[in-house]
Parts: structure tokens; C-alpha cells; sequence
């Protein structure tokens, strides 16, 4: 698999951030969502510092609030159902701006949107900063499955190759006079889907025989592992923002 594949999330730059080995931004974005996961909803002050701690990252790695906030968008439906908790819980209510709200709800939606922005904002960070097969590299590094590192690295090998594919069969079904769009070829689209299962699977079964030829073993050749595994450095550099996390944390259980 080629260095070049890079997924629409990663941006290209020269920053600290992007030199970090890939092992130790996946480490330390896992750990920073831990820290954020376990503080309490009550500890309000905790979660602006989690906050300030995105923006200094972000700033390193060079990558834009307008972009972030653009691409947290994903989360908005999460969003939605935290805005009706207050409407919806039971239990003590308060009255704000004429609207009887529930305190529980009111907690709860505040505990689905922070946290929830929080692990979005630093998994951006990781995806903007971390090309896909760095990632997949690094959960290597880190012993992750075997199978599932593998199967992850072959699904991003042939994306390009699927895609292709079904976009000639679009065209074969198109110059045919078939018309996808209307919901009465939904049979033929059902089809379509079809055979491109086939045709994936035929390929590879002869893409695994080929492996096998080649005196595959079940681990990927020491040649896949790359160069620039983590320094001591390094993992002391990228530990500082899970460790402050993980004191903020502590903290706000302590107080609340």
C-alpha cells in the first residue's frame, strides 16, 4: 500500500503535530477521550479546560476553528436530541425564560453536547494531522488485531478499485437506457449492488492466492512496518495533553 493514500480529512502541513509517530496521537487522542468520558457533568469549569486544551492542539497542528466546526457538523443530530432532554426529563424542574425545563435534562443535554463535541473536535485532530495508513500503522504499532489492521488496510487498498468499478457499471446500466434514479429500477440497482459483491470477492480470492505465492503468512511483511516508530520523545511530548486531561479530571471527581 503506497504512502500517497490520504483521506479527505487529512490536511497537508509542516507542524509538530504532523511529525508526532502515528502510535502516539492515537494514544493520546484514546486517553484524552477517557479523561473527558469519566468527568463529571457537573464540573462545568472541567470542560472549558478540556476546551482550551483542543485549541492549543489545533493551533500546533495548524488546522482551523472554521474547518472544525464545519466537519463537527456530524454530530448534530446527537445535538438535537440533547436540546429535548430538558423537555423531556422528569424529576426537579426550573423555570428559564417561561419554559419549565427539567434540571436533569438540563444536565443531561449539557453532558451529551460537551462530551460528545469534545471527542469529535480531537478525533478531527487526529484525522486532520494522521494520513489512513498511519493510522492503520500506528494500531499496529499498539497490537491491535492482526485481522483487523489487515482487513482495514486491504479496504483502503481497494476503495479506489470498488469505486471505479461501480462507477463503469453506473455508466454500462446508464448507455443502456436505465434511468437509477427513478424507484422503479431499484431492481436493477439491487443487481448492480449485487454483482459488485461478486466481482470484490472474486478478486479477492485471487489477490489472497496471490499472497499465498508469495509466501504470505498471516502478518504483513516487515517492509509494510515502515521507518520512524516513536521515540521517547515523542511519547513524552504527545502524553502531555491526556496527562493534563486525566489531572482535570481527577480533579472535578474530587470537588463535585
Amino acid at each position: 500500500m503506497g504512502a500517497g493514500h490520504a483521506h479527505v480529512l487529512y490536511r497537508e502541513a509542516s507542524s509538530p503535530v504532523h511529525r508526532l509517530a502515528p502510535e502516539v496521537k492515537i494514544a493520546a487522542m484514546v486517553l484524552f477521550t477517557v479523561a473527558v468520558v469519566a468527568t463529571p457533568r457537573e464540573a462545568l469549569w472541567a470542560f472549558a479546560g478540556y476546551a482550551v486544551l483542543v485549541a492549543v492542539v489545533a493551533v500546533l497542528a495548524r488546522v482551523g476553528l472554521r474547518w472544525l466546526l464545519l466537519r463537527s457538523m456530524i454530530e448534530l443530530p446527537f445535538v438535537l436530541f440533547a436540546f429535548a432532554l430538558p423537555f423531556l426529563g422528569a424529576g426537579e424542574r426550573v423555570s428559564v425564560a417561561g419554559l419549565s425545563l427539567s434540571v436533569d435534562g438540563l444536565y443531561g443535554g449539557w453532558n451529551i453536547v460537551a462530551k460528545g463535541t469534545l471527542g469529535v473536535l480531537a478525533s478531527l485532530l487526529l484525522a486532520a494531522t494522521t494520513t489512513t495508513r498511519d493510522l492503520i500503522l500506528g494500531l499496529d504499532r499498539l497490537r491491535c488485531p492482526e485481522i483487523v489492521t489487515q482487513i482495514a488496510t486491504f479496504m483502503l487498498r481497494y476503495l479506489d478499485v470498488l469505486v471505479g468499478e461501480a462507477r463503469r457499471m453506473r455508466v454500462a446500466r446508464v448507455s443502456r437506457g436505465d434511468d437509477p434514479r427513478f424507484l422503479w429500477q431499484l431492481r436493477g440497482f439491487a443487481a448492480g449492488v449485487g454483482a459488485l459483491f461478486l466481482r470484490a470477492f472474486e478478486r479477492g480470492e485471487r489477490v489472497y492466492l496471490a499472497m499465498l505465492s508469495r509466501g504470505y503468512s498471516g502478518r504483513m511483511p516487515a517492509v509494510w512496518q515502515g521507518a520512524g516508530a516513536a521515540t521517547a520523545g515523542q511519547w513524552l511530548a504527545a502524553a502531555t495533553v491526556p496527562l493534563v486531561a486525566v489531572c482535570i479530571a481527577a480533579t472535578a471527581v474530587v470537588l463535585t
